[in-house]
């Protein structure tokens, strides 16, 4: 009598597992992604009822003398003010602009850094997240190279003329790299390490690249390729996502040595694990055979005026913040108070300040367009000249909303 045979249906359940589980994990996180977008944008609405009318902020480019390139030199910063002041000062002459973008800080991080840099760009950015601050900076960027840069004083402002250079030279991305020689770190713990360099493994294997570092936040690029990288990161996963974005649009990267520095105040934000993910999440989403790429929110850059920092007026960014608002455009029973009015005890809300100063707030714009595999995934609206970088309406819809003017 023949023994009986093995059942392959531990073998099949197994493999039906190993298969089905990445792909399962994939969809959950693409939807968990998508319900947190839908929930920001029904939280931000009642916010951007209230920069409606506002003059958009006018983003054209800055002319260099002797038609040399401008530079941008974007500086994302939330509760900096020990470090800030260190990190302005060591930016080169020849930079053209500094943006700071404060993600409501509770200290005096704008006021050391208005204090140093006369004619600074404030961008107030409302969302959480690095990602969040740099997509907004780059937006009020006007140079015609963007350099990123952190607030803590890891990345040396003195080298961006290397990344300059090699801009000028004919790459279209540079990115900074701490295992090249002359580049190193001395934050470098052994878990970041091997993280980071398991992370370049995947990579490099996945896209078919050679880089040598990748979770590193010292970039900078041609401003033109703006809308080539599509970034919708919210959180430290937005260094990642630049570079593997430039990958697929199929820009020019050259690495360029570079070495980290111990921060100079303050704790870092970034949580081993939590992030990690996040950046695997990105790596595999982003490929075009593994995940499709989720659509971020567009906006506009609306100026608004807020009492000067030196007055006592004033107040930073991230305190007395309103549910669902912000403390600059709070509502009354008359309306919505005008730009830079303040809701204290004791003080007309409805006069601003003697003397302002002028800061950009995001607003929310129109949806991204849904653009096919032979698109290459998904893109905003045009930024280049010519173009409405605000809308896809028709002429005769409002630029902002989309709608219709009113009586039709």
């Amino acid at each position: 009598m023949m023994p009986p045979r093995p059942s392959r249906t531990p073998r099949r359940l197994a493999a039906v597992l190993v298969a089905g589980l990445p792909a399962g994990w994939l969809a959950w996180r693409r939807r968990s992604v998508r319900q947190r977008i839908e929930v920001q944008a029904r939280q931000r609405e009642r916010h951007d009822l209230r920069l409606q009318g506002l003059p958009v902020y006018d983003d054209s480019p800055v002319t260099g003398p002797d038609g040399r390139p401008t530079v941008s030199v974007i500086v994302p910063a939330l509760n900096e003010a020990d470090s800030i002041g260190w990190v302005l000062a060591q930016i080169p002459r020849f930079v053209d602009e500094v943006v700071l973008v404060d993600g409501l800080s509770i200290d005096r991080t704008e006021v050391v850094a208005r204090t140093l840099v006369p004619n600074l760009i404030v961008v107030h950015q409302r969302d959480r997240g690095k990602g969040a601050a740099l997509r907004a900076g780059f937006h009020a960027a006007r140079g015609d190279i963007v350099v990123m840069i952190d607030a803590d004083g890891s990345t040396d402002p003195r080298e961006i003329g290397r990344f300059v250079d090699a801009l000028v030279a004919g790459a279209d991305f540079v990115k900074g790299s701490r295992e090249l020689p002359d580049g190193g770190s001395v934050d470098f713990t052994s878990v970041r390490r091997w993280g980071n360099r398991a992370f370049v493994a995947l990579a490099n294997l996945i896209y078919g690249t050679r880089f040598t570092d990748l979770l590193y936040g010292y970039c900078a690029f041609w401003r033109a390729h703006l809308d080539d990288l599509a970034l919708s990161a919210d959180g430290f996963e937005i260094e990642t996502q630049l570079v593997i974005n430039a990958v697929k649009a199929g820009l020019d990267i050259v690495e360029v040595p570079s070495r980290e520095l111990e921060r100079r105040a303050g704790a870092s934000n970034l949580n081993a694990v939590r992030d990690g993910l996040r950046i695997l999440e990105t790596l595999l989403l982003e490929h075009p055979h593994l995940g499709r790429p989720i659509p971020g929110e567009t906006f506009d850059l609306v100026e608004i005026e807020t009492a000067a920092p030196d007055l006592p007026e004033w107040l930073p960014a991230g305190v007395d913040r309103r549910k669902g608002g912000d403390r600059r455009n709070a509502e009354i029973a008359g309306g919505p108070l005008p730009p830079g009015a303040e809701r204290r005890a004791g003080q007309d809300r409805r006069r601003p300040p003697v003397r302002t100063v002028k800061v950009l707030v995001p607003r929310r714009g129109p949806e991204r367009r849904q653009l096919g595999p032979e698109d290459g995934g998904y893109r905003g609206p045009e930024r280049r000249s010519g173009a409405d970088r605000r809308s896809d309406a028709p002429p005769d819809h409002n630029p902002h909303t989309g709608e219709p003017p009113a009586g039709d």
